[in-house]
């Protein structure tokens, strides 16, 4: 064996192992499924503003539309929180969708105000794909490093508002004054990815006007459990 073909597999070794452990800890993400219009839901939306506080977790608060019929309709619901809601109903054998639900990393569900159990889910420590987002001449830059355990995955763009304040006049939280933390205002899939080294550019003014934050997901397709997270302020 000569010596510069000892000195390319020394290489390769030390690539392949930097890629191998390219992994890095990442945010529990915890997505609550919330509505105005339920009276259960106020103590999981106060829950999720503790959680918010947190820089190992990333909290979302996804209102669903299902129950302005009661009186009141909700200023924040989205047909896409509906959607990704019936997604991990099906994934975790629901008969039906629910709320206050709060999904963690995709793989499990509690009721919303479930605080004790919800709190041992997240004292797991989980590595994922490295996932970084950054701001660049008014475009939000996505960037994933290489992450070859990967199975093919969606890159999904989710902008957010940090924190509203909502005085409700009908329905089943008449006259009461909500608080409210990172309420998804947009939810968007920018692409596939399949471990490879890759970025994606999102223009700032693409994105609704009163979102403060966005937060983006890497996910297997299907909705499987997330491997990859990554938030960051727009202003």
């Amino acid at each position: 064996m000569t010596r510069s073909f000892r000195q390319y597999l020394a290489l390769a070794a030390m690539l392949c192992c930097a890629a191998v452990t390219n992994a890095e800890p990442r945010p529990i993400v915890v997505e609550l499924f919330t509505s105005q219009g339920c009276s259960s839901c106020p103590p999981a939306d106060a829950y999720v503003g503790k959680l918010s506080a947190r820089s190992d977790v990333l909290a979302l608060s996804f209102h669903v539309d299902y129950w302005d019929d009661l009186g009141w309709r909700d200023r924040f619901a989205l047909p896409q929180s509906v959607a990704r809601q019936s997604i991990y109903a099906r994934n975790l054998g629901r008969s039906s969708v629910y709320t206050p639900q709060l999904v963690v990393d995709g793989r499990e569900d509690y009721v919303g105000s479930a605080a004790k159990a919800i709190a041992r889910a997240l004292n797991e420590n989980r590595d994922g794909a490295p996932v970084k987002v950054s701001l660049r001449h008014a475009e939000v830059l996505i960037e994933l490093g290489a992450y070859p355990s990967a199975t093919p995955s969606e890159v999904v763009l989710i902008a957010y508002l940090r924190h509203a304040v909502s005085v409700i006049g009908r329905g089943e939280n008449a006259g009461r004054t909500l608080e409210e933390f990172n309420i998804v205002r947009a939810i968007r899939t920018l692409g596939s990815w399949r471990g490879q080294a890759q970025s994606f550019n999102v223009s700032m003014s693409s994105l609704p006007s009163d979102a403060t934050d966005v937060a983006v997901l890497v996910q297997p397709y299907g909705q499987a459990p997330i491997i990859g997270a990554a938030a960051h302020a727009l202003r």
